[in-house]
């Protein structure tokens, strides 16, 4: 029969029914068979109207979904932090982007039926796939604004809907789905797309290139150090990297390769050193300020990388620190105020061991020091964030008051909603940054302030972030997602 005949209120394509199956390879391959035919059913039929053919009934098609049902209280491997349900009963979550996703979810569902000796079952769900993501893949087509059409978009395609695109699960306050069932991941297939679609406003770069290690900067000349060490990279066989990825989804594979620039520089410029299974290094510049900070990690997050560093300046607050001295912060002073209504001030955001190991060791492998050593040039301790570029011009009695009551070391506006997103998100998160300036005591980030010392050190900033990911990827998964991070009511997948 085809769709056009199908005597029911909205053409929908005709996809397999829920099926059970054992093999997670062959679990994913029909996941990818639904999300495939959905999308492209409902890109003809959107080219198709747009030409002028409307179709004659509403059009619809519905991501796939993964679906387990599980009897048994037995425990499952519980030195994971992820693969298993609490408890029995009927988990779901629906899925886009299969291909993008493709090595993830073939890892999660074999934990799951390897932990609960029970199969999956794969299917059409019961929410649809908005046409504005359907046609995302298709670099010459875009959805016109409402109004732009001679009837509303809406009357023959689903549209965006934020009942399914939200951080409802992430934040602990949407427990189960629409059918009782409790949720499989922590974000809906809409919520992801949705991310995936701000990521490549954002960044100028396809979320195909993103890596399992991302570094944060604030600073313009880490973007530079950067390209330097891919290229170095890249003209080493035995680095293991193989392209280096830039804004506009410009790609070299040879170190001398030239990178062409963007027209248009994006709001958050981001470059992608590659390795085989997204094992290398994004390095996305978010600028300054708390509000980039969030957004950033909001849409990163649903690609599920195994870490996030900031990499930044910072204001040193100490008499005894120099312009060019490392912070490694083991807490957070959050007065960044972006996050409070999404994870309350009063959560303790941990310091990470496995980060602050690597980090640490990163920074005794670039400077050469160690032990009593490192003190000369990193200090340890708590990091205060803040919303304000121009605190210093205020009254100081407030902010040096309560600076000083939290032992800060140094002030910032990104490191604490980094680490707060990373552990609201579930993904491990570390800070070190680098003194630019010291306004408690008279130096202020001026033109020709920075000494030889302050260059060195900035130069070798970059090198130990990049270092410290390349520690963080020789850890086992199971090592470096630790269980800190997941409460006792959690989702299965990672």
């Amino acid at each position: 029969m085809s769709h056009f005949d199908q005597p029911t209120s909205h053409l929908t394509p005709d996809v397999p029914n829920h099926e059970a199956f054992t093999d997670p390879k062959a679990a994913v391959k029909r996941l990818k068979e639904i999300y495939a035919t959905g999308t492209e059913f409902l890109t003809e039929r959107f080219v198709e109207t747009v030409q002028g053919n409307r179709p004659p009934a509403h059009c619809r098609a519905y991501y796939p979904e993964i679906r387990l049902t599980c009897s048994s209280f037995a425990k499952s491997d519980s030195r994971l932090s992820f693969g298993h349900v609490a408890s029995p009963g009927t988990y779901a979550t629906t899925v886009t982007r299969p291909d993008l996703f493709e090595h993830y979810l073939v890892q999660q569902i074999k934990l799951l039926i390897d932990n609960h000796g029970v199969p999956v079952m794969i299917g059409p769900s019961d929410t649809p796939i908005p046409v504005h993501f359907a046609v995302a893949g298709d670099a010459t087509l875009s959805v016109p604004q409402e109004g732009a059409l001679e009837f509303p978009l809406r009357d023959v395609f689903d549209v965006p809907d934020l009942s399914t695109t939200n951080d409802d699960i992430v934040n602990g306050t949407g427990g189960r789905n629409a059918d009782g069932s409790g949720p499989l991941a922590l974000f809906t297939a809409q919520r992801i797309d949705y991310s995936l679609a701000r990521l490549t406003h954002y960044t100028a770069t396809n979320p195909e290139h993103f890596q399992n290690h991302i570094l944060f900067t604030n600073y313009q000349f880490y973007v530079e150090e950067f390209e330097a060490f891919a290229r170095t990279a890249l003209a080493d066989p035995a680095s293991g990297y193989t392209s280096f990825v830039g804004p506009g989804n410009a790609e070299i594979y040879k170190s001398d390769d030239v990178l062409t620039p963007t027209q248009k520089t994006p709001q958050m410029p981001t470059y992608h050193l590659k390795r085989a299974g997204q094992a290398g290094i994004t390095l996305v510049n978010i600028g300054v300020g708390p509000s980039n900070a969030k957004t950033a990690t909001d849409h990163i997050a649903v690609l599920r990388p195994h870490a996030w560093l900031m990499v930044g300046h910072c204001a040193g607050l100490r008499n005894s620190q120099r312009l060019g001295d490392f912070v490694l912060a083991h807490a957070y002073l959050r007065e960044d105020h972006v996050l409070d209504d999404d994870i309350p001030i009063w959560v303790p955001i941990p310091p990470l061991a496995e980060v602050q190991i690597a980090l640490e060791d990163a920074v005794e492998d670039v400077t050469a020091l160690e032990g009593y050593e490192l003190k000369r040039i990193m200090r340890t301790g708590t990091v205060a964030t803040i919303d304000n570029r121009n605190w210093e011009l205020r009254d100081q009695s407030g902010p040096v008051q309560r600076l000083s009551q939290s032992r800060a070391v140094a002030l910032d506006m990104e490191s604490a909603t980094i680490a707060a997103n990373g552990f609201r998100f579930r993904v491990p998160y570390g800070t070190l940054l680098c003194v630019s300036d010291k306004p408690l005591h008279g130096e202020l980030k001026l033109p020709g302030m920075a000494s030889d010392f302050y260059k060195t050190q900035v130069s070798r900033h970059l090198l130990i972030g990049i270092r410290a990911m390349e520690k963080i990827r020789e850890m086992p998964l199971e090592r470096i997602h630790s269980r800190k991070l997941r409460s006792f009511e959690e989702t299965a997948f990672l």
